[in-house]
């Protein structure tokens, strides 16, 4: 669980980087999941962008993706949302 000054912390970082996924009329599919826990892996943080022509919110995708893949909610904002999960080999973010 992050605390506050944590989460603000990340979003500053998430603030610079692009986002690297976009969620259509698709959804959530075991792919995208797959791909996602590899960016996780590889970068801790994640910025993901949902499209109009979706029928999920951007709450609700970042909510299931957030469960499936272990990984903290950070910000949603708009059709926008970062997700947050410390690498296991990879730590390249330092939390406060």
């Amino acid at each position: 669980m992050l605390k506050g000054k944590q989460r603000s912390y990340l979003r500053g970082i998430a603030n610079v980087i692009p986002a690297i996924f976009q969620v259509g009329k698709g959804g959530i599919s075991d792919n995208l999941i797959k791909q996602f826990d590899e960016a996780l892996e590889a970068r801790e943080l994640v910025k993901a962008t949902v499209l109009k022509n979706s029928d999920l919110t951007p709450r609700q995708v970042c909510e299931e993706l957030a469960s499936v893949l272990q990984a903290e909610i950070v910000q949603v904002i708009g059709n926008r949302f970062v997700l947050y999960r410390q690498s296991k080999e990879n730590k390249v973010i330092q939390l406060p």
